[in-house]
């Protein structure tokens, strides 16, 4: 049986963490699996000691317990290795999950996914600035939607998607355009937007379908273009997200490419819903850098 590295957020979906990882945790032991907590009071902490896991040859797979964050640290422990990543999910967001065709706050059958031992490698992106490099599953962006995710990571209330939408409402009455300088497979571009997002995978946000033709397969990434839009023409078009009609309104430009760079002066930059630094960010596809269990 396989040797495995769980690493549990136990305030993941309000708790669903603790609940659905203990659940994973107790599937894999019934089945005669060995475990090895790898969990820790900070992220940095975790990710150290799953990276040190992978290097000792510890483990022969990583599994996190949590939401797209969670995903986030277990493809940066995991990414160009030969050790493969399991996904409990049970965040509010689980879109890593849903791309993958994955189990969704069920601990138990998400583990038995992992003990079925099927993997399959995927695209990843890789991004960089001068503060720190990283890989991400789903998308990286600055701009409306970066600054939205900052303040609803400020608040300690509502709980779950509405504090997004929350959150959005309130920064639309202030927010301006922003004017980026980018550099589209080594193009250069200069572009107003609301935002600008480099998708790997389809959907970010709990099911919003930024880019509905990503693939995780293709490698390529898509950048997602917002341009400038009126308060009331935005919330018009945002509900569209969550089925992909949105990108048949002309605001909305999609572009393929393998490398993109984006500065979008001093704005928040996130990465499958991570903060990763306010710098013009170098952004590139990884083939087949990740391996994945899957069902």
């Amino acid at each position: 049986m396989p040797r495995l590295g769980l690493i549990i957020n136990p305030t993941s979906g309000k708790g669903n963490g603790k609940v659905h990882g203990e659940l994973a945790r107790k599937t894999f032991i019934d089945a005669g699996a060995e475990v090895l907590d790898l969990s820790a009071a900070s992220f940095d902490e975790a990710m150290a000691k799953g990276k040190a896991a992978v290097l000792l040859g510890k483990i022969d797979g990583i599994v996190v317990a949590g939401g797209d964050g969670m995903v986030h640290m277990g493809v940066n422990i995991c990414a160009n290795s030969k050790v493969p990543l399991g996904i409990i999910a049970c965040g509010t967001g689980n879109d890593a999950a849903r791309t993958l065709g994955l189990p969704i706050v069920d601990g138990a059958a998400a583990a038995k996914v992992i003990l079925a031992g099927v993997t399959d490698r995927v695209d990843l992106g890789q991004g960089s600035n001068e503060e720190r490099g990283f890989y991400f599953f789903g998308s990286i962006s600055a701009g409306f939607d970066a600054v939205v995710n900052a303040r609803a990571n400020q608040w300690k209330w509502p709980k779950g998607p509405s504090r997004y939408i929350l959150a959005m409402l309130r920064e639309l009455t202030v927010f301006k355009p922003l004017k980026y300088t980018a550099r589209i497979d080594g193009q250069e571009r200069k572009i107003e937007a609301m935002l600008c997002a480099v998708a790997n995978a389809r959907s970010f946000g709990g099911g919003m379908l930024i880019a509905p033709e990503a693939s995780i397969h293709d490698a390529k990434l898509d950048l997602f273009i917002v341009h400038p839009l009126s308060r009331p023409a935005f919330l018009k078009m945002f509900p569209k997200v969550y089925t992909g009609a949105h990108v048949t309104h002309p605001a909305v430009e999609i572009v393929p490419a393998t490398s993109v760079y984006l500065d979008a002066g001093n704005i928040p930059t996130f990465a499958d819903g991570e903060y990763v630094g306010n710098k013009p960010m170098e952004i590139k596809v990884a083939p087949r850098a990740l391996e994945v269990f899957v069902a």
